[in-house]
């Protein structure tokens, strides 16, 4: 008698082992690894916290934990691809489930190993389209929307004041003042962050003389804060997260911006309901403190482009800038 085989799809494993707006960055080159290979099963090597924005990406069938470079916890894989970094760790991290195709950039400590060159001056979305281009994969860097349908609260707006960075943090002082201005010009605020970040939250609702109901941090699950940007009427942040998830869910914000140019990671050209704030010089991306150009921003400069964005008028866009986010 015969007996039917029921053959496995392709297997292929995208490695993004990173935070949040890291895949948020990543999305369009995700959808186009899609549209190139439909029928493979597609496994993002990711930290399991980002697995709610799963079904709103509609690119990733699953998701396995992956934190940094790896390992990654699979046997094998049809294709592999290293929405990473530069390399040589995460290359060889995917080299080690051995691929039969590996997309990756090329890196001099791997000399046997194809791929585009690595360029520093490319804002992180394009880079990842740039990459797939390279091997004949067309990618739409404008590919960033989540797929969230949710009726906007106009009166809401979200300050998010941390960072995973201290160099990006800008004062809780200065951001406990902003609030204390939008709840006073009418703006219902809400603070939001991680459980790490309440006692940071709740100083800065504590200042700004706002409710404790106001403050969110550690309340959230990513999913229930994708929600709560799709329905504000703006977010505020520094460089993180939140940002790129304001940029993905079309919400008006406004970015404050530093040591690294928003040239790089701000919200991407062309997006005039977006603003990033940002002084014109870097500096260390890692540094224990606040980087010097994120204190050169102040609150009135915050306030003003919130004021200019809630009313609707164009976005100034960041000076071009050849400073690189190490």
């Amino acid at each position: 008698m015969a007996v039917s085989t029921v053959m496995s799809a392709p297997a292929l494993v995208a490695l993004r082992g990173l935070g949040l707006g890291d895949l948020l960055t990543a999305v369009p080159a995700l959808r186009a690894l899609r549209r190139a290979h439909p029928r493979h099963r597609i496994t993002l090597a990711a930290p399991s916290s980002l697995r709610p924005l799963l079904p709103l990406i509609g690119a990733v069938d699953e998701l396995v934990h992956t934190s940094g470079t790896g390992p990654v916890p699979l046997d094998r894989a049809d294709i592999a691809v290293n929405l990473h970094g530069s390399g040589p760790q995460s290359t060889s991290a995917l080299r080690r489930i051995r691929p039969a195709t590996l997309l990756t950039h090329a890196h001099p400590g791997l000399p046997g190993v194809e791929g585009p060159a690595w360029r520093a001056d490319l804002h992180e979305v394009q880079r990842w389209c740039a990459m797939l281009h390279w091997y004949g994969i067309a990618a739409d860097p404008d590919d960033l929307a989540l797929d969230l349908r949710a009726e906007r609260r106009d009166a809401t707006v979200i300050v998010h004041p941390g960072a995973s960075s201290a160099a990006r943090r800008w004062p809780p002082a200065r951001y406990a003042e902003l609030a204390a201005e939008l709840s006073a010009a009418g703006h219902r605020v809400l603070i939001t962050g991680s459980v790490a970040e309440r006692v940071l939250a709740r100083q800065i609702a504590d200042l700004a003389g706002l409710p404790g109901d106001r403050v969110l941090a550690g309340r959230t699950g990513l999913g229930e804060l994708a929600v709560l940007v799709a329905r504000a009427r703006m977010v505020i942040s520094g460089d993180t997260g939140i940002a790129h998830l304001a940029v993905a869910m079309d919400t008006p914000s406004v970015v404050i911006c530093g040591p690294v140019s928003p040239a790089l990671w701000g919200p991407p050209p062309g997006r005039d309901r977006h603003v990033a704030l940002w002084a014109g010089r870097t500096g260390d991306p890692h540094a224990n403190g606040p980087d010097p150009g994120l204190l050169d921003i102040g609150v009135r400069q915050v306030l003003d482009a919130v004021c200019a964005t809630l009313d609707g008028e164009p976005a100034r866009r960041p000076r071009p800038t050849d400073g690189v986010k190490t």
